[in-house]
């Protein structure tokens, strides 16, 4: 199954549809494993978000392996056209 990144919130959270179920949980945040951006106000923050955007806005991602729910996002394995998300972020992993 494939979901539509309809947001991106910032260099390592997005917004998806349809919304995800896993463990009882459903939401539509995501956190993608692999990789970990400077939080808001930090430096880089604003050139991750935007990295992000790029690679997933309006595409098709697939979710795979969930490890967690962390504040709402499910943390999972994102694939964007075969490719494991986190391999556009050498500089954050």
């Amino acid at each position: 199954m494939t979901w539509k990144v309809v947001e991106v919130i910032d260099g390592d959270t997005f917004r998806v549809s349809p919304q995800w179920k896993w463990k009882e949980e459903s939401g539509d945040r995501i956190r993608p494993t692999g990789y970990d951006v400077p939080e808001e106000g930090q430096p880089g923050h604003d050139e991750a978000r935007e990295k992000l955007k790029r690679i997933v806005s309006d595409k098709e991602v697939e979710l795979k392996n969930p490890v967690d729910i962390d504040r709402g996002r499910l943390v999972c394995d994102v694939f964007v056209d075969g490719k494991n998300l986190a391999s556009f972020f050498p500089e954050y992993q």
